[in-house]
């Protein structure tokens, strides 16, 4: 393999990447179908990435992006497509099949006027990517690699949407279409994989490839952090911080925080459950509700909160694993997680070494938990110190595009397993 190859191993290539979320959008999958794509481009492929307009977490069209029906634009050498797509602001299940259907729709009738790439990869949800990415795999008979990051027919039974019972076999239908179609599935965990079997897909061809974390290690003083915010030394903050929907059961916060006035909980980000959150924490002076941090003081605002909480219904088992731990992991503080202990999230908490479980929607099974590592701060502070430990071993950033470069390099490999030109 000469220099050249070895730096560009997919020069002359061209890759289309297919994720309803893309940058800007700092949570989420977003951030992450933004480094897959840029890293493609800085190994030397033609990179376009069909997106949607950033809307995520907060529910809403960005203001720059407000009333633009399709735009291309180049982003660190990635060449960006865009079609506009109805944004829910509160979920429901038929306000949810509307804004998949709308990404479908536009999607379809208008793809990205580029040269046939030679594979096409795209990330679930939205389920509406993963049909885009199988019908365009198929219209070029290229090979298609759809990755889970989360199991929306699973969702839909599990989350507690309106409707979510009916939409359920609606999106378990689509979620089969499109694994099924694969050339290769890539799953963010491995508790995912049962599923993905029983939609017919040979366990032979599911391939792990973890989130990684994709944030800076905290810098900055954490005294100061917390003076800035506005948090006395002397009280105890559990932060939330990531997507405010329905599956997040954050209420289980909200309650922990009326029985616990001594501490101050903080739910940091956006979603579509936002206002229902904030009517129901009425009057607690203990509560803060935040939009997110910007990119740059995100992990110091995590680092400078005493412990960190990442919730769930009790119902949510097999359908996702929150993208937020990759980041509470960095920040070097312990992690509570009011979790089904059978998922995912539970499995990855226990992995790591770096936190707590405790059971889903009790809020005071969780304040017993944050009491405990209150009165401990040096046990506390090792549990947390676990976590950057972990990110090291197993979530760096150049482990997780490694494993998606081994992805796309065996599917772009013959069956004597030279690379097709």
């Amino acid at each position: 393999m000469s220099d050249a190859d070895h730096h560009e191993p997919f020069g002359g290539r061209t890759l289309l990447l297919v994720s309803t979320n893309y940058a800007p959008e700092l949570t989420g999958i977003g951030p992450y179908a933004a480094q897959l794509a840029e890293h493609w481009a800085g190994r030397g492929a033609e990179t376009h990435a069909l997106t949607g307009m950033p809307h995520y977490p907060s529910w809403r069209t960005d203001a720059e992006y407000r009333g633009v029906w399709r735009v291309t634009e180049e982003r660190a050498g990635v060449m960006v497509h865009r079609r506009r797509h109805y944004v829910p602001p509160r979920q429901t299940a038929l306000r949810r099949g509307l804004f998949e259907a709308t990404v479908l729709g536009h999607a379809l009738l208008s793809p990205p006027a580029t040269r046939p790439p030679d594979a096409v990869v795209a990330q679930l949800p939205s389920l509406a990517g993963g049909v885009v990415g199988a019908r365009l795999a198929r219209r070029h008979r290229v090979p298609y690699i759809p990755v889970v990051q989360d199991l929306m027919g699973a969702a839909a039974a599990q989350s507690g949407i309106r409707g979510g019972g009916r939409a359920a076999a609606v999106a378990s239908a689509a979620e089969r279409y499109a694994l099924r179609a694969a050339t290769l599935v890539g799953v963010i965990h491995e508790s995912f994989v049962p599923r993905v079997t029983a939609y017919g897909v040979d366990p032979d061809r599911v391939r792990l490839v973890p989130n990684w974390s994709h944030v800076r290690t905290p810098s900055a003083d954490r005294a100061a952090t917390r003076a800035r915010m506005g948090w006395g030394e002397g009280t105890p903050v559990v932060l939330h911080s990531g997507n405010m929907g329905l599956k997040q059961g954050l209420e289980v916060l909200v309650d922990a925080a009326r029985l616990a006035p001594e501490i101050r909980v903080v739910l940091m980000g956006d979603g579509n459950q936002r206002e229902e959150l904030l009517r129901r924490a009425a009057g607690l002076r203990n509560l803060d509700v935040l939009p997110p941090a910007d990119e740059d003081t995100f992990t110091d605002v995590l680092a400078a909160a005493d412990v960190l909480a990442v919730t769930q219904r009790a119902s949510v088992l097999d359908m996702s694993v929150p993208s937020k731990l990759t980041s509470y992991f960095v920040s070097g503080r312990p992690v509570v997680g009011s979790v089904a202990r059978g998922g995912g999230t539970a499995q990855e908490i226990q992995r790591s070494g770096a936190g707590l479980l405790v059971a889903p929607e009790d809020p005071a099974a969780l304040l017993s938990a944050v009491r405990k590592l209150v009165e401990a701060p040096a046990e506390a502070d090792l549990l947390g110190a676990n976590g950057p430990q972990y990110v090291t071993r197993h979530l760096s950033r150049e482990a997780g595009l490694a494993r998606f470069d081994a992805l796309l390099t065996e599917v772009l490999a013959d069956t004597q397993g030279r690379p097709r030109r």
